[in-house]
């Protein structure tokens, strides 16, 4: 027995580290670039650094919670503005959990296979990694997720209500992550009444552990709730943008665009994903064949026990702690499809149905430990053949994903195009430039951004829209860098030698055709 513990820990302590390597690993390059939303964190973070203080909510770029902004600020005070620094608070939430969704599945399963090879997924999957290397919030999304049902079922078992506490305390760190939380209550509520009908007096011996998980959530989330009291605008600012019930999209067809989004939701983890460069690599689905065919036939199986155990509850009272864990997947995955399938844009959306990725995960497992096993039973030529066979296709399901991103999808044109690679090209230029040198970038606002979170502290470093130049003052003499894209590149050029007579132009273009220009007097 404390061999196969030894075993396990070793286990876990492997997949922890492949999975921080596989987050941190070429960080500055893959994703090619700084994607413009990430860089309005890192501005956030710069101006929390300068004396501005930190805020529960950020009301730029239609708003954002602030605890991950904040972790951003506390990265670059401790490593520099870097891609890493930026990207740092990602990588870490990207890899707890894969230790967050291993204890969860060993909680809801008591098994190890399923355990592991659900930690395994989550290590080494497309999607997975994809999200705990771009500096977003959401990337919290699924750590607070798998950590807080954890301790729950942990709590549910022991009974201890310390277990709760820490539960509804990482449940209300929730509220300070991504929109897309707001929906994660509505599984807890969805799972009462299956603990109610299939535990015996449930109630009677939880009412106090259930006082303590939403006391424990109320005050973690406090912050985040009179912040939207004091200002309902911040609240309502994305959710009213992008809801398919809101006025903005009043079209009279609400509930056939909402029946539409439901299946495009689905049908992004096996068919046709999400089409957007920065989430996916389309047009293939979120999960590659062998975990998509796992993914369905545990999901289609949870289904169908859900029901049996449902029926054997109702028509026989026969109680089962199955019906709960079935009803808790299910709840978990449909309800963090939600944020999802009722936006109406972008559809499908896989960095809104974040929290949804570690339930597909342990669906995956599930079925391929049920394969595996029922495999081994049927056929008379041993279990090692069987079981070398499974390991074999996961090691081979971990090779490709991460072959599929980092050779496949870091080094294609779109993503570079996605991510703005020029944009970031230009603004490490820039900051190589000698001191000596003014330096005045001219591009659109959000990438005004990128450029800089790098350059600062710069004295010598100006920003602008290619609508200011006009009335822009460049001040006196001296050494004058222009840098841009192709952004109304005619303008700036036309406007720039209008005003500073005949310059020296420069164009840089990159393998992917991506092109940035500097002008020098």
């Amino acid at each position: 027995m404390k061999n196969k513990q030894n075993i396990i820990l070793i286990i876990l302590a492997g997949l922890t580290l492949l999975g921080l390597f596989l987050r941190v690993y070429a960080i500055n390059t893959a994703p090619p670039g700084i994607y413009p939303d990430e860089a309005v964190n890192g501005q956030d973070a710069l101006r929390f650094l300068d004396g501005a203080g930190w805020q529960w909510f950020y009301p730029d770029n239609d708003g954002r919670e602030g605890f991950f902004i904040n972790l951003i600020a506390l990265s670059f005070s401790i490593f520099g503005v870097s891609a890493f620094s930026l990207r740092l608070p990602a990588i870490i939430f990207g890899t707890l959990t894969i230790l967050g969704t291993y204890s969860l599945a060993k909680i809801l399963f008591k098994n190890e296979k399923i355990a592991i090879l659900a930690g395994f997924l989550n290590t080494i999957s497309f999607g997975a990694i994809i999200f705990s290397r771009i500096s977003f919030r959401a990337s919290m999304l699924p750590f607070i997720l798998v950590w807080s049902f954890y301790f729950f079922f942990a709590g549910i078992q022991s009974r201890k209500s310390s277990h709760f506490a820490i539960a509804g305390a990482i449940f209300g760190l929730g509220m300070h992550s991504y929109i897309a939380f707001r929906a994660a209550p509505l599984i807890f509520l969805g799972l009462f009444p299956f603990l109610f009908i299939s535990m015996d007096e449930f109630l009677k011996k939880f009412w106090k552990q259930i006082l303590i998980f939403v006391f424990s959530f109320v005050i973690i989330s406090a912050p985040m709730f009179f912040t939207f009291y004091s200002h309902p605008e911040y609240f309502w600012s994305r959710t009213g943008e992008i809801s398919i019930f809101s006025s903005h999209f009043d079209t009279g067809n609400q509930w056939r665009i909402l029946a539409r989004n439901f299946g495009l939701s689905l049908l992004k983890y096996n068919f046709v994903g999400d089409m957007n460069w920065r989430d996916n690599f389309p047009p293939y689905p979120i999960l590659n064949f062998i975990e998509g065919v796992f993914f369905l036939g545990g999901l289609i199986g949870t289904m169908v026990i859900f029901s049996r155990f449902l029926f054997l509850r109702i028509f026989r009272k026969i109680k089962s702690e199955n019906l709960i864990t079935c009803a808790f997947l299910l709840l978990w995955f449909f309800g963090m499809l939600a944020p999802e399938f009722m936006s109406a844009e972008g559809n499908p959306h896989a960095l809104r149905s974040i929290g949804a990725l570690p339930a597909v995960f342990i669906f995956s497992a599930a079925f391929a430990v049920f394969l595996q096993e029922n495999l081994e039973k049927f056929f008379k030529f041993g279990k090692k053949t069987i079981y070398g066979f499974f390991i074999v296709l996961f090691l081979f399901i971990g090779v490709f994903d991460v072959a599929k991103y980092f050779v496949f999808w870091a080094n294609n044109g779109q993503t570079a195009r996605a991510f703005e690679k020029n944009v970031t090209d230009l603004a490490y230029y820039a900051e190589d430039l000698p001191d000596n040198k003014q330096v005045y970038a001219i591009l659109g606002n959000m990438q005004r951004v990128v450029m800089r979170i790098f350059n600062w502290n710069r004295l010598n470093f100006h920003d602008l829209n290619p609508a200011e130049l006009d009335g822009f003052d460049f001040g006196g003499d001296g050494n004058k860098v222009f840098v841009f894209t192709d952004y109304r590149k005619d303008e700036i050029i036309e406007k720039l030698s209008a005003r500073f007579g005949k310059m020296n132009l420069k164009k840089i273009t990159d393998k992917n055709s991506l092109e940035y220009y500097v002008l020098e007097k």
